[in-house]
């Protein structure tokens, strides 16, 4: 952790899972402050009190700041002295987002624009912001407005002069807040069936250490306008359910089927065949370098690029297939799940 020691890093949306995760991984390093921004006096209360009896002798590196990406201002007061930025803050729901995509464009696009315009103009020496695979060939508002996001980080990118910007693209992270582990764990304790949309549908699945250290190779690894990507393993909604009922005593023959809602895929994808073409293989990573022709497009007139045709997709149909005992082995591994499993209550629920 050298490359933090006495450094200030600002997360925005840092109440979240993906907030808690960063401060479990740092706060005991030689990190010098990690700024939590968000919009919630209640879950930073919450952080607060948590950290102080869990990590008194470290609590005192963590700074609250209230605040919304909507609101410049507010960013640009938290960015003041602040060495690294990783912004999680947006509204990843898929439904909500559909019946509000106003209101997803104003934190994920518009908060987006806001955030790095603070970083840039604070001096911020690297911004990593965090999107999803609903990014990549989008159908639905969150992902609409997750794509624009990554847009907008690449334009920013080109005119960013000292501050280094790149995205993360994440697939489903198991029990982060709102994620549907933690749905069945509640309905199977109230002796509940389990509910699913759709049980041949496939997802990506990773957990919030491994979010983190996406970010982190990001941080280390990325280039100024890098798109990069964790080659993540997949699992049918089917398996993952069963699994779940096998750690915590549910019934599978009582699971129910609800149907696909609002702006769901059957799977999803972390690269697009465009993107395939020109990703960098980097072990357990992919990178996608940023396109940073300008618009005088005449000179950069070549023929057709014939190995995009032959290109596949990265998705979680074609990705490496957990089966029911991987699956269950991977969501048991998991720090909430072993504390569920002994009662243990998870703030970042």
């Amino acid at each position: 952790m050298s490359v933090f020691k006495d450094k200030v890093l600002l997360i925005t949306g840092g109440t979240g899972s993906f907030g808690n995760a960063v401060l479990n991984r740092f706060l005991r390093t030689d990190i010098g402050e990690i700024r939590i921004f968000s919009r919630d006096e209640k879950k930073q209360d919450d952080m607060r009190h948590d950290f102080q009896a869990r990590m008194p002798e470290v609590a005192n590196k963590i700074k609250f700041y209230i605040g919304d990406v909507r609101n410049k201002s507010t960013l640009k007061y938290a960015m003041k002295g602040v060495n690294f930025v990783f912004h999680a803050a947006a509204l990843k729901q898929v439904p909500s987002c559909e019946f509000f995509p106003m209101e997803a464009v104003k934190t994920n696009v518009i908060g987006t624009d806001n955030t790095l315009d603070a970083a840039i103009d604070a001096g911020v020496e690297c911004v990593i912001c965090l999107s999803t695979d609903k990014a990549a060939y989008p159908i639905n508002a969150m992902g609409i407005t997750k794509a624009i996001e990554e847009k907008i980080a690449v334009a920013k990118s080109r005119m960013s002069g000292n501050t280094k910007i790149c995205c993360t693209r994440y697939g489903n992270v198991m029990c982060s807040r709102g994620s549907v582990i933690p749905l069945w764990i509640d309905q199977i304790r109230k002796g509940n069936p389990i509910t699913l949309t759709e049980p041949k549908m496939t997802r990506f699945i990773m957990s919030l250490e491994e979010a983190v250290d996406l970010v982190l190779f990001a941080f280390e690894h990325g280039q100024n306008g890098d798109i990069l990507v964790q080659k993540a393993p997949a699992c049918t909604i089917q398996t993952q359910a069963e699994a779940v009922c096998e750690l915590f005593g549910g019934k599978k023959e009582d699971i129910k089927v609800i149907g696909i809602r609002h702006g769901e895929k059957m799977y999803e994808t972390l690269l697009t065949k465009e993107e395939c073409a020109k990703a960098e293989d980097m072990g357990n990573f992919y990178r996608v370098p940023a396109d940073n022709r300008d618009l005088n497009y005449d000179k950069y007139f070549k023929e057709g690029d014939v190995k995009r045709a032959t290109i596949e997709e990265f998705n979680s149909d074609n990705t490496r297939r957990l089966n029911l005992e991987e699956t269950k082995e991977k969501i048991a591994s998991l720090e909430y799940i072993q504390n569920e499993l002994k009662g243990i209550p998870n703030l970042s629920k």
